[in-house]
Protein backbone atom coordinates (compact mmCIF):
# COMPACT_ATOMS: atom_id res chain seq x y z
CA UNK A 1 0.00 0.00 0.00
CA UNK A 2 0.98 3.06 -0.77
CA UNK A 3 1.99 6.09 2.12
CA UNK A 4 -0.18 9.17 1.75
CA UNK A 5 0.88 12.56 3.02
CA UNK A 6 -1.60 13.43 6.10
CA UNK A 7 -2.18 17.59 6.41
CA UNK A 8 -3.05 19.20 9.04
CA UNK A 9 -3.12 22.25 6.98
CA UNK A 10 -6.39 23.01 7.43
CA UNK A 11 -6.40 22.80 11.28
CA UNK A 12 -3.38 25.13 11.17
CA UNK A 13 -5.21 27.43 9.04
CA UNK A 14 -8.42 27.57 10.48
CA UNK A 15 -6.25 27.96 14.09
CA UNK A 16 -4.67 30.91 12.11
CA UNK A 17 -8.28 32.57 11.10
CA UNK A 18 -6.91 32.21 7.41
CA UNK A 19 -9.55 31.36 4.33
CA UNK A 20 -7.61 29.28 1.77
CA UNK A 21 -8.16 31.95 -0.47
CA UNK A 22 -5.86 33.76 1.72
CA UNK A 23 -3.35 31.25 2.35
CA UNK A 24 -3.07 30.97 -1.09
CA UNK A 25 -2.03 34.98 -1.40
CA UNK A 26 0.58 34.85 1.19
CA UNK A 27 2.14 31.17 -0.06
CA UNK A 28 1.64 32.45 -3.78
CA UNK A 29 -0.06 29.59 -4.87
CA UNK A 30 -3.93 28.95 -5.86
CA UNK A 31 -6.63 28.72 -3.84
CA UNK A 32 -7.16 25.17 -5.62
CA UNK A 33 -3.46 24.56 -5.01
CA UNK A 34 -4.41 24.89 -1.23
CA UNK A 35 -7.69 22.90 -1.47
CA UNK A 36 -5.62 19.71 -3.28
CA UNK A 37 -3.00 19.81 -0.04
CA UNK A 38 -5.85 19.63 2.35
CA UNK A 39 -7.75 17.05 0.77
CA UNK A 40 -4.66 14.83 0.60
CA UNK A 41 -5.11 14.96 -3.84
CA UNK A 42 -1.28 16.91 -3.84
CA UNK A 43 1.93 16.46 -2.02
CA UNK A 44 3.69 20.33 -1.93
CA UNK A 45 6.85 20.51 -2.73
CA UNK A 46 9.40 21.38 -0.18
CA UNK A 47 9.96 24.87 -0.31
CA UNK A 48 6.07 25.29 -0.58
CA UNK A 49 6.08 22.94 2.40
CA UNK A 50 8.47 25.38 4.06
CA UNK A 51 6.60 28.54 3.36
CA UNK A 52 3.56 26.97 4.55
CA UNK A 53 4.93 25.99 7.78
CA UNK A 54 6.13 29.81 7.85
CA UNK A 55 3.03 31.82 7.29
CA UNK A 56 1.30 29.28 9.90
CA UNK A 57 4.21 29.57 12.36
CA UNK A 58 4.65 25.67 12.89
CA UNK A 59 7.06 23.26 11.78
CA UNK A 60 6.86 20.92 8.63
CA UNK A 61 6.95 18.08 10.33
CA UNK A 62 3.80 19.56 12.21
CA UNK A 63 1.94 20.28 9.32
CA UNK A 64 2.36 17.33 7.47
CA UNK A 65 2.59 13.27 8.53
CA UNK A 66 3.42 10.03 6.52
Amino acid sequence: MKDRLRSNLLEYRTRAQLTQEELARETGVTRQTILAIEKGNYAPSVALALTLAKVLKTTVEELFTI
